[in-house]
């Protein structure tokens, strides 16, 4: 890392000009860092030129896979003061573009099946400022704008960097806003946490429109002028074989990569690799273990998200499901209703809340208002982040006797069930021991008489031979899964429908219930859990009991 840390990412760009050592590596091909500097530049330069007398802000909207260019246009847009949007291209039609109106995309940068994507919808960006990258004219006008590396006059820590879309997995979709400061601040802040060095080989197989990929691995490696390594995108098959070809030490991920990571077979060799740690979230505690044990690589756990800093500090000594500790001593867990810290949490042996109600609340930085810059056009949402002074993190946790710090899920993942709240994570996280599920995800539905009922959809690799007995037992064996958190429904999946960051869409699967082709099995009878096979009859059966107890509202999607 530079002895003088920088306050922009234009500047930390500007640095690696000259430099020799290797910035980018793909499998066809590798760029010295100085190399990455001029390519950003040749881009800066044609953004400019294309953007310069046309009305409106300076954003470019990215729809391409991990390749070369995307990470040239991230330099670029730094260069030139643009804004760079993330656009997910596993987003429906429609909604991709609303993102790209809703962001005030001016320019597009994309590749041939994303262009013959966006022809012909109704997303604003005329065609003569939709870039294909693989296409001629686009290698023309990047020879035509070569020029030497230079930051644009008025680029600085204020300036609006990235519009990064959240993954939207239990609510709608809003653009969080990042400026080139917040950036450079967050990548010498885990340039501190995780050891990151020049000498690091970082393998990128997270996307890069999200988060997870720019800000814990693109913004560290280029402040300490480490080796980006992309994949196009992530492949749990692929992954061993990729980080021996690059040499790669360090990999983050999201969401259920690493779950499909561990459920490939495992060789006696896993552990002859070049990895010494990784970084990402939601993986159970149980994957964590088991991956320390094949790859013999560190794992970082960690809490955060695209809005906000960090509210959690490592600690050796917390226990396997906790955090950490919290950041400072303004993250604390309160009670929204009374704006008061929570009680410390009670733990049974088994690790359970025992004062559930008293002990849980939402996380809260009490001085964190200050890092959240906000939601693009949607003044809503930045009212609802931040209240009386204070940075909302809308996820519930607590924290024990001993200070260590848990998360118990997003403030949507709470299910009323018989007049007590029952934690969805909590069940995910039992539901995903189970050696043959991959990802699992616990949501609230209706119950036919009143409130709610638990239904949790997992993932297998061969659904139609999953021994639905076979996984009551090992319910049944499992020590911290309450009576109530015995899912009423469960739904068995080849594939979860997921985010294009590997998060499991629960709104999604929220939304359809149990109108879906594939199959849902119902809790019958009373005392030790049956699970039957619903039928379309079944089905129809479950609606109509809505109708019967008055609720009619309730019981279709």
């Amino acid at each position: 890392m530079t002895d003088l840390r920088r306050t922009d990412v234009a500047t930390m760009l500007l640095d690696r000009a000259g430099d020799q050592h290797l910035g980018v590596r793909t499998r066809d091909r590798d760029w010295t860092w100085d190399q990455v500097v001029r390519e950003s530049a040749a881009r800066a330069s044609l953004a400019t030129r294309l953007l310069d007398s046309a009305p409106g802000p300076f954003h470019v909207g990215i729809l391409l896979a991990n390749v070369p260019d995307f990470v040239f246009w991230l330099g670029g847009a730094a260069l030139a003061g643009a804004t760079v949007v993330g656009l997910n291209p596993t987003r429906a039609t429609a909604d991709l573009a609303a993102d790209i109106r809703h962001a005030d995309c001016r320019l597009i940068v994309t590749d041939t099946m994303g262009a013959q994507r966006l022809r012909g919808i109704d997303h604003g960006v005329p065609d003569d400022r939709v870039l294909v990258v693989d296409g001629p004219e686009y290698r023309r006008a990047l020879e035509a704008c070569a020029t030497e590396p230079a930051v644009a006059a008025g680029v600085g820590a204020s300036s609006l960097f990235l519009l990064l879309f959240t993954s939207g997995t239990t609510g709608a979709s809003k653009a969080v806003k990042c400026s080139q400061g917040r950036l450079a601040r967050i990548a010498y802040v885990a340039t501190e946490k995780f050891g990151h060095h020049r000498g690091d080989v970082d393998y990128c197989c997270m996307p890069l429109f999200h988060g997870n990929a720019l800000m814990a691995l693109w913004a560290p490696a280029l402040a300490n002028g480490a080796t980006v390594c992309l994949t196009p995108s992530f492949s749990a098959s692929r992954f061993l074989s990729d980080i021996r070809y690059f040499g790669a030490t360090f990999f983050t991920y999201v969401g259920k990569a690493l779950a499909y990571l561990m459920a490939t077979p495992e060789q006696a060799d896993d552990s002859d690799n070049t990895l010494t740690r990784g970084f990402g979230t939601e993986a159970s505690p149980e994957d964590q273990a088991e991956f320390r044990r094949r790859f013999g690589a560190e794992l970082h756990e960690g809490y955060g998200s695209s809005e906000g800093g960090a509210v959690a500090t490592p600690d050796p000594a917390a226990p396997a499901t906790a955090l950490g500790r919290p950041a400072h001593e303004d993250v604390v867990v309160v009670d929204p209703a009374t704006l008061k810290p929570c009680a410390p949490a009670v733990l049974d042996p088994r690790g359970r809340v025992t004062n559930a109600d008293d002990a849980i609340g939402e996380i809260v930085d009490r001085r964190g208002a200050r890092d959240f810059e906000g939601y693009y056009r949607n003044d809503a949402a930045d009212a609802d982040r931040v209240r009386n002074g204070w940075y909302w993190s809308g996820d519930l946790g607590y924290v024990d006797r001993d200070g260590f710090l848990y998360f118990a899920g997003r403030r949507g993942d709470w299910i009323r069930v018989d007049g007590e709240n029952t934690s969805a994570l909590t069940i995910e996280r039992v539901l995903r021991r189970h050696p043959e599920v991959i990802a699992a995800a616990v949501y609230g539905v209706p119950d036919p008489r009143s409130g709610d009922q638990v239904m949790a959809a997992v993932e297998v690799a061969e659904p139609g031979s999953f021994d639905i007995n076979a996984f009551v037992d090992f319910l049944v064996g499992q020590d911290d899964l309450g009576a109530k958190g015995f899912p009423r429904l469960l739904r068995v999946s080849a594939r979860l429908p997921a985010t294009g960051s590997n998060k499991v869409l629960k709104r999604e699967l929220q939304t359809q219930r149990w109108h879906t082709d594939e199959a849902v099995y119902r809790w019958s009878g009373r005392g030790r859990p049956r699970y039957r096979l619903m039928t379309a009859d079944d089905r129809a059966a479950l609606d109509e009991e809505f109708v019967t107890h008055g609720r009619a509202h309730h019981g279709t999607t």
